[in-house]
């Protein structure tokens, strides 16, 4: 009886249709924490790469691959965090419409999304450039299917 009743209800008053752009409301999706975390990537293999063993002295060497080993888990982690980051925007964010105005769309993310493996696996100063070059390519493609001219910038 109660389904009847809660039918009719529907019948009587039903629920406009709406729809959304995307999987979120509006506000939700930014490629800004790709930046950051494609900045901390680029600036650890920097640091791996300036790094030195005070001298050969055994505390000193201990203390070198200490150092060594956590900013290389840094690095890796935020790689990790930048193709996160980059997957959800591509995945949850961009749909067909922007496929027509944006035909290298797939290209561009999926090029991104190796640039953080290979960033990930070495330390390429080459590499964590070419990453924050995709992070920020991905940044003017996103603002602009809003029609917003968002300024890039670098905290570093």
């Amino acid at each position: 009886m109660l389904k009847k009743v809660i039918a009719q209800l529907k019948d009587w008053f039903p629920a406009p249709e709406v729809h959304a752009h995307c999987d979120g409301p509006c506000g939700v999706y930014d490629p800004a924490a790709a930046r950051i975390t494609a900045e901390a990537v680029l600036s650890m293999t920097k640091k791996i790469i300036d790094l030195q063993p005070a001298s050969n002295d055994p505390a000193a060497v201990v203390a070198y691959q200490n150092t060594l080993s956590r900013f290389i888990a840094i690095k890796e982690e935020q790689a990790q965090k930048t193709k996160e980051e980059i997957l959800i925007l591509w995945t949850d964010y961009f749909k067909p419409v922007h496929l027509e105005q944006f035909p290298d769309l797939h290209d561009t993310f999926w090029k991104a999304a190796k640039l953080c493996s290979a960033c990930k696996v070495e330390v390429s100063l080459e590499h964590a450039n070419e990453l924050l070059d995709a992070v920020e390519n991905i940044h003017k493609i996103f603002w602009a299917t809003k029609n917003r001219d968002i300024v890039w910038y670098k905290a570093s």
